[in-house]
Order: structure tokens, then sequence, then C-alpha cells
């Protein structure tokens, strides 16, 4: 299955040619001689994915002990005027907003004016009786159950105007709610619409002022600040979408006043830098308040939810992390017992560099290469296969894991070269690479989906059928398969 943008506001991108470099596996820095060469090779390898991935231009800041260790600019912040990325370029972050918005709730906290466990129905008057007893925990974490304002497959407001804001308002507080608060996670712009009033209302400033007196000037963010296409943005990169065969598109970012709680600022990897530093350093909030804001948050089972407080949470086991994501784009992670941070911005939507995070941080962590060092082990994967070919790939990854001491590619790392290679015409490469996904994670109902489509781009049709069926045994709700296999037997 085609992975989806996960910012609700989707903003596009276009792509330029990169030069590539290869990345050599080293330990984390200890001497200047070895920092250097460290910094040589993560710049190798973000190159070289660049090139993979037609991303034209991208910022990349690592932050190592409370002091940034690595800042660098590539490519081009504007392929029309061919203006390279510089220190002073603002990408946009796209629903990554949502941490600062996080930080923002936490600070009204502090001050004794918002309860995380409390009722939304306590702050903002007027709401729908369903919408009352929604926690403002559940809002942030998105368990809320509540509809969203956002139609996610058109990507247009709801209503019958998908223009006017008051109407998409109206709109979306007559339908039903989805699930009760708590029992389930669904990312939804309308919590962040909440949370902005909620904000608002408690702060007695806009949501913009909010965030810009108690967070911008407080970090020394001089020059971000929220805007879209109808705005002047001054030292903007352009944004771009690879355009499906058609080449690459300039895109026009709409970010609605009123969501911006949720989507909108504009920013680069040294302002964020300074942001992540001045929060860890207990200039925005108290320690334990940030403490608060990373800790995970659980489902009314008990289960844990995907997000903690504005802010997603990359789980596993040691290095924890937590996130900012941002229309598959523009991410940050934090190592919050690493005492690292990195950050990526991109002006490619669906570039994805938040897939590219984790090799970065294992240069400085070298046991997270055995964890989540899966980009790295695809990149020389590929390198291999530039003099070897495709076949034989599951052989050829175990050698590389065992060379370099790597964890095998997600899923999700799979999945994306599988579909770059079908948007490039390689139908019988894409199966390849989905083969080795499903091999890798043979109960995954979204690998069989991806590699049927990649069968059935190439002609294989009894092929797709049987991995269409496998996926719908393991997902019976997967409504993809269903109307592919209807499709084929129709055909």
């Amino acid at each position: 299955m085609n992975p989806r943008f996960p910012s609700a506001l989707l903003v596009m991108a276009l792509a330029a040619a990169v030069s590539p470099g290869a990345l050599a596996a080293t330990a984390a820095p200890t001497s200047a001689q070895q920092a250097s060469r460290t910094e040589q090779d993560i710049a190798a390898f973000v190159r070289s994915e660049m090139q993979e991935r037609q991303i034209p231009g991208l910022q990349l800041a690592v932050i190592h002990h409370g002091k940034v260790v690595l800042s660098r600019n590539f490519g081009l912040a504007s392929v029309q005027y061919q203006l390279p990325v510089t220190d002073a370029s603002l990408f946009s972050i796209n629903s990554a907003t949502k941490a600062f918005t996080g930080v923002a709730v936490m600070q009204l906290v502090q001050q004794d004016k918002v309860d995380l466990a409390a009722p939304i129905g306590q702050y903002l008057a007027g709401l729908p009786l369903a919408w009352q007893a929604v926690a403002v925990t559940q809002l942030l974490n998105h368990t809320s159950g509540l509809p969203d304002v956002l139609d996610q497959r058109s990507g247009k407001l709801v209503g019958p105007k998908p223009d006017d804001a008051d109407a998409a308002w109206q709109a979306v507080q007559a339908l039903p709610v989805e699930a009760q608060p708590g029992q389930r996670y669904r990312y939804n712009q309308t919590n962040y619409v909440l949370l902005a009033q909620l904000i608002e209302r408690q702060s007695g400033q806009s949501f913009v002022d909010f965030i810009q007196h108690g967070q911008f000037d407080v970090a020394g963010m001089a020059h971000s600040g929220f805007g879209d296409a109808k705005d002047v943005v001054i030292n903007k990169a352009s944004s771009y979408v690879l355009g499906g065969g058609k080449g690459y598109r300039n895109v026009i970012e709409d970010f609605p006043v009123f969501m911006r709680a949720g989507a909108g600022i504009n920013s680069n990897v040294g302002e964020l830098a300074n942001w992540l530093i001045a929060l860890q350093t207990g200039r925005l909030l108290a320690p334990t308040s940030v403490e608060r804001l990373w800790q995970p948050t659980s489902l009314n089972d008990g289960k844990p939810a995907p997000w903690a407080l504005g802010w997603p949470t990359i789980g596993r086991d040691g290095h924890r992390a937590v996130a900012g994501i941002g229309g598959a784009r523009s991410a940050f992670y934090v190592y919050p017992n690493d005492d690292l941070a990195i950050i990526i911005l991109s002006n490619l939507a669906g570039g994805q560099p938040e897939q590219l995070i984790d090799s970065v941080a294992s240069f400085y962590l070298p046991a997270l290469r055995q964890q989540r060092a899966g980009a790295y082990a695809v990149h020389l994967l590929r390198q291999n296969l530039a003099s070897t070919g495709f076949d034989g790939l599951a052989e050829k990854l175990a050698a590389i894991r065992r060379q370099h001491g790597l964890s095998a590619p997600s899923e999700g790392d799979l999945n994306a070269w599988g579909y770059r290679l079908l948007a490039r015409q390689q139908p019988k490469q894409a199966i390849a690479v989905l083969q080795l996904a499903v091999q890798l994670t043979p109960q995954s109902a979204n690998g069989h989906d991806s590699l049927a489509e990649a069968y059935e781009a190439d002609g294989a049709t009894a092929l797709a059928i049987t991995h269409y069926r496998r996926s719908l045994e393991l997902d019976p709700g997967n409504a993809h398969a269903s109307e592919r296999l209807r499709g084929l037997a129709d055909g």
C-alpha cells in the first residue's frame, strides 16, 4: 500500500540532482579527526539519500550534549531561480508545529491555568455535548474520538465550502463522534483547533502571539514564524512535489489560520536547535514539565498511544526518542536519555527525511546501529546493487548487516524504496525490494498489499491476486486490497 503523508495539511515538492556519496561505518566521534570524518560520512550519506529521494534542498543539524556539533546545508532552496540553501533559508515544518503547541499547553499547566486531565468543556463553552468530556491530554495525543475538520482523503476542509473556515467548523460539530474518548488513536486536526482555542482562552492572547512571546522570543528564533503561500515569508525555501511521471511541480501551501496550532511554522535548523536547547535547559519549561511533555500516554485499555503531548513517540527498547514530524518533509528527533537531537528539514513533501534520522544518530550512538539504522543498511545495499544487480537481495543484505553490525531495514524503509522504483517504471526491481520486505515482515498486511501492487504493475495478475488475498487475511478491513481484487476479477 502506497505510504501516505502523515501531515494533514499536505505540502508538496520538487527535486534536483545531488552528487552521490558513500557512507562508511564509524564509531562515535572521540577526537577532532574522528569528528571531521563523521561529518564527511554523514554529508555523503545525506547527499546519496537526496539523490535517491530526489530532494532538492535540505538542512541538517545535530545537537549533542547541549551544543550544535554539526550544521550543514545541501542543495537548492529554489529550483526555479537556482538559489542554494543557506543558513538563512526557512522551511515549512508542517505538522511538527504540534510540538510547539504541546509546549504551549504545558506552559499553561505550569501557570495553573490548564489541567491536563480536565475535560475540554471545562474551558470552552458551546461545544457539542459529546465533545465536552474529552480530556486535554486526549486532544494532545489524538485519542479524542472526535470527527476530523479536515477530510484526509481530499486534503480539504469538511462541509459544503472547502475554503470557508467558519462553515467547516460548523460542519464538523454536526458530525457524529468516531469513538469514545481514549478508546483509540486517530490523527485528527480537530484536536489542535480546540487546543488553539484553549490556549487563547486561558492565556488571554492569540495563539500566534502566545507562541511568539513564550517560545520564539525566549529561544532566539528571530526569523521563525507562521505563514503559507498567501504570506510573504523572507528567505522561504520553495515547496515542491514529484509529479508522478510529469516532472516536478510547485505546491501552494495552505495552512488556514484557525488550524495553525496543527501546522504553519516556518523555521530553519539553527533556530530549531536554539528552541530544543532552550526546552532542555529549562528556559521554556521546568525539567519536570519537559519530562511530562514527553512521557508516553495510554489508551483506556492500558495499551500505549503513539503520541505523548504533541510529540509522536518513537517506540523501541533503549535510546527512546520523541519527535516532531511534518508533511513527510521535515522532522526532528530528541533522544532524551542520550542528550542528543537531530533535525532534518527539506523542501520535498514525500521525501520522508524522518527515515534518515536514526541512521544519522547512530554515528553518535553506535549501539543504535543494531537497532534502528535501517536506512543506512538500505543505502549500502543500493551501493552494492549498482554493480551486482537485484538478484539475491536477502543474501546481500545479510552480508552487509554482518559486516557493519546493522539492524534490518524497517518495512517503511523498503516500502518507500519499492514505491520509488515503481514511480520510475521499474516494476521488476520494485518486486525484488518488496519481496524482501515481505520476507522480513511476513505478517504485515501492508507489505503484501505493496508487493501485490508491484506484481500488478508488472502484469503478473495471478501473483498480485495471491498477495492481495494474503493481505486481506491479515487485515480484513483493507479496503484497497478488496477494491483491487474486484478490479482484477472484473478484468
